[in-house]
């Protein structure tokens, strides 16, 4: 007359212990799941500590020193297939002195039938320069718009920190490649907007219309 009450206790004991093993699983999705979005801005800040991946670096204002070593500065423009832009640098190169300021200039159009929002990711070659190549001001900063026909001169002013000279790792380090590559963004309400507007209306996120 007792198998039955005992019987009834392990089964409420199992489940009890299925619940506690459940939501220990559960927890550990979500907690693996926020470690995966708080992954991208983490990496995307180690990067720019650290210059990783060619990872260039954002200056408040012009460098206070100007060394006598010069450096040439190559420039290198790419778009992705799904963006309908012509993408090129206005100058191939450009000889800089260590922690002078240089401007340079990108020219795109859009080359398609749409109004598209179009952004850009950047890195600087060779990989170790990251660190030291510091941007004042970059149309990659900010999403670019562009009508279609619509060709933008878009400006990037940098330089190159001094203390690269005291890094043992840039010795022998005459050229760097500033690397662009378009995209096409994800949400293209801007472009909506954009298209709305009067042609004149349109200021494409600071850069020079032609």
């Amino acid at each position: 007359m007792t198998a039955a009450p005992q019987l009834d206790l392990e089964t409420r004991l199992q489940r009890a212990r299925n619940l506690r093993t459940g939501g220990i699983l559960a927890g550990v999705v979500v907690g693996m799941v926020g470690m995966a979005y708080a992954s991208v801005p983490l990496y995307e800040i180690f990067c720019r500590v650290t210059g990783f991946g060619g990872t260039t670096q954002v200056a408040t204002g012009e460098s206070d020193r100007v060394l006598d070593r010069r450096m040439t500065v190559r420039f290198d423009a790419n778009v992705n297939p799904e963006l309908s832009w012509k993408f090129v640098p206005a100058q191939r190169s450009m000889p800089l002195r260590v922690g002078e300021t240089g401007l340079a200039f990108y020219r795109a159009t859009n080359t398609g039938t749409d109004t598209l929002v179009g952004t850009a990711t950047y890195n600087v070659t060779p990989d170790k320069v990251g660190l030291y190549f510091d941007k004042i001001d970059c149309f990659c900063f900010t999403e670019q718009v562009l009508r279609p026909g619509e060709t933008v001169d878009m400006p990037v002013s940098f330089y190159l920190d001094p203390a690269l000279a005291d890094d043992p790792k840039m010795d022998g380090v005459t050229t760097v490649t500033l690397s662009y590559t378009f995209f096409r963004a994800q949400d293209q309400s801007k472009a909506r907007q954009i298209a709305e507007m009067p042609a004149a209306g349109n200021a494409a996120g600071g850069g020079t219309q032609r």
